[in-house]
């Protein structure tokens, strides 16, 4: 796949934000770490119907096209599974799968503010986390956008199964 400059300022502008997101995810992971349950292999939060932006479907398939033309999709959860649950783009994963079995906190409309963690990680008490012991939802999406927006214009999203069957599909 040949990139234009436009597209490779885009893709680096996902390889740099991914990147301070894994930082990120390190530091909140820190304080409780040895109590979560997400391993290599566990994939209770890859689930099937899982969309992201059409820039980051770019990015995967920039990097994992030649490795998965021609193979075949996890029956269950995430297509992108191997048969021993673990994940086939793990270098190139999207954002929402970085942050997946963390604790997580966010805002509503009316400035409430709730949490939601991986019920396999219940071990730890979420409403007792101070606020920088959590990931939080809204700055990183908002970035995802604007470098969505000035790319495509549009939000718009693809399915990972659907791009794995586009990958796997594709001619070399």
């Amino acid at each position: 796949m040949m990139l234009n400059e436009m597209e490779w300022e885009t893709m680096d502008n996902i390889r740099r934000l991914h990147h301070a997101v894994d930082r990120g995810v390190d530091e909140v992971s820190q304080s409780y770490n040895d109590r979560l349950q997400c391993r290599s292999g566990c994939h209770g939060c890859c689930l099937d119907g899982i969309t992201v932006f059409q820039i980051e479907a770019d990015l995967i398939r920039e990097q994992a096209s030649t490795d998965l033309r021609g193979a075949s999709p996890s029956p269950a959860g995430c297509a992108f599974l191997s048969s021993d649950g673990r994940c086939r783009i793990y270098h190139a994963r999207p954002y929402v799968c970085r942050t997946q079995g963390l604790p997580l906190r966010w805002h509503t409309d009316l400035d409430e503010e709730l949490r939601d963690i991986c019920a396999l990680n219940d071990e730890v008490d979420i409403m007792a986390l101070s606020p920088d012991d959590c990931w939080t939802l809204g700055p990183i999406e908002y970035q995802l956008q604007r470098i969505q927006r000035a790319k495509y214009q549009a939000l718009q999203r693809i399915g990972l199964r659907e791009l794995f069957m586009e990958i796997s599909s594709d001619e070399p």
